[in-house]
């Protein structure tokens, strides 16, 4: 039971950094996106090179983690999953000391728990 919470988990923080990845590529100037990150429409524009950068990152993050649901190894597939939470994690307790404090919890939350719920299976 635990270990299907825990892959429930794991494709909800992939899923989370897909939508990222479509938020920061594709929707970055839009106002609805530009609310959402708090931006301006000038600095929307300014930053659309950096910020596609940056979601084409979340979704290495999200391919990892569906490799890892994906792989026909259970063990390789959960040394996976470890490793993309940790790197998850540490990119939201950056995020969060860097650019926006919610970071952390919007990013990193999930992402502990999913942790959480590996470790505990």
């Amino acid at each position: 039971m635990l270990a299907g919470i825990s892959k429930a988990l794991v494709g909800l923080v992939a899923l989370e950094h897909v939508y990222i990845l479509y938020l920061e590529m594709f929707g970055w100037t839009s106002p609805r996106v530009r609310r959402i990150f708090g931006t301006t429409p000038e600095f929307a524009q300014a930053s659309r090179a950096l910020a596609a950068n940056q979601g084409l990152y979340n979704g290495f993050l999200a391919a990892g983690l569906l490799w890892s649901l994906l792989h026909p190894d259970a063990g390789t597939g959960r040394q996976l999953a470890l490793f993309f939470l940790g790197c998850v994690l540490l990119a939201a307790l950056f995020g969060g000391l860097t650019a926006k404090r919610s970071i952390l919890w919007v990013q990193g939350g999930p992402a502990l728990l999913a942790l959480l719920a590996l470790l505990a299976s």
